[in-house]
């Protein structure tokens, strides 16, 4: 792996300068080439003491765009994905992908071709964000007789594999652009064994990581109720009453929920492996698993709140004349909709009605 995948060599300061330097002017995938390009990938892996560093970092780059964030994350976690396993990307510059949704519509398996001594990709997957954009991906497959799916790995860049992006009518995080794959007999690597993708201790530090992003596009989003604040200050009005209460409202949902994500980090950096007994693991595991879904399910309130307090006191205008605003306005509800909602909300007050301690007490 890149000498530079170490916590302690990651500053946050160099990638908000390259994202203001960037402006507009850029789409996600050339903003995204242009990170990765000055090493601005390198983010420090959940649980290694500086979890916080890398969803400060996921944040900011929401914060900028939220196309490009979904991007950066998943390449991002591709690449602390393949460092818990072991293994090297192929080259610095190349872009990574992760998909694991399964689709009721279909599924890619994986089989062994004794002629030609390599794994082969057959079938479909579905909603791979930026898969026409990237070199590589990491995508959950089946193995005929397993009940858990097995993780690999895939050149993009091969006959056996096709896109269709004609199922993406989205306007909201239309620069994600989530294709449609087609593998008829692709080349692909095993990466662990089936099932270890999900029971890895990695699996939910990494996956709360998306509660970053969200967080970060309704900190794009309190950005302009915040400009707006200081325009009627400059004009020597002060904003109205109504605003004001907007404003404390967003700051009261930002900063708890800000609070919330630091603690979650901490508990992810004081528990980063699984090496316990196979029963602590499960139980460990469970409790990464509530950690996630309490980050994940705070930042979508938050994005939420956020984008119904500012459209309220700002009214049409920036919808209609603020480009970022009203592309960021439009991303963040389909972005967040990654969340699941009620089963989310469901697993996390099992895993509460399950526990004995109270975990309420200041």
């Amino acid at each position: 792996m890149h000498s530079r995948f170490h916590s302690q060599e990651f500053a946050l300061k160099p990638l908000q300068q390259v994202l203001a330097q960037c402006g507009s002017e850029l789409d996600a995938v050339q903003t995204l080439k242009r990170l990765i390009g000055q090493g601005l990938d390198r983010l420090p892996r959940p649980g290694s003491g500086a979890t916080l560093l890398r969803w400060q970092a996921l944040a900011a780059v929401a914060r900028h765009d939220l196309a490009l964030a979904k991007l950066y994350e998943g390449h991002t976690d591709a690449l602390a994905i393949l460092a818990e396993f072991g293994m090297a990307q192929l080259s610095d510059d190349s872009i990574w992908g992760v998909w694991a949704a399964e689709s009721p519509q279909g599924r890619a398996w994986l089989r062994w071709d004794s002629e030609s001594a390599q794994h082969r990709l057959e079938g479909d997957k579905f909603w791979c964000s930026g898969a026409a954009a990237v070199t590589h991906g990491l995508l959950t497959a089946w193995v005929e007789g397993e009940s858990q799916p097995q993780l690999v790995s895939v050149e993009m860049n091969q006959p056996g594999i096709s896109i269709d992006a004609s199922a993406w009518q989205a306007v909201g995080m239309a620069g994600s652009t989530s294709v449609d794959l087609h593998f008829t007999c692709a080349v692909a690597r095993p990466v662990g064994r089936p099932g270890q993708y999900l029971s890895r201790a990695g699996f939910w530090h990494g996956g709360a990581g998306i509660a970053a992003c969200w967080f970060g596009g309704a900190q794009g989003i309190a950005d302009a109720l915040h400009r707006s604040v200081a325009d009627d200050r400059s004009r020597e009005q002060g904003p109205n009453d109504f605003k004001r209460a907007a404003c404390g409202r967003v700051d009261l949902e930002l900063r708890t929920t800000a609070a919330l994500l630091r603690e979650v980090a901490a508990w992810i950096d004081a528990h980063p492996s699984a090496n316990e007994t196979a029963r602590e693991r499960a139980h460990v595991q469970a409790q990464a698993q509530a950690q996630a879904l309490r980050a994940r399910l705070a930042a979508e309130a938050c994005a939420r709140r956020v984008l119904e307090e500012a459209g309220r006191a700002l009214g049409a205008t920036p919808f209609c004349r603020d480009a970022k605003f009203a592309r960021a306005a439009a991303d963040l509800p389909v972005f967040i909709r990654q969340s699941h909602g009620d089963r989310d909300f469901a697993a996390l007050g099992n895993h509460w009605a399950a526990s004995e301690t109270d975990a309420w007490t200041l």
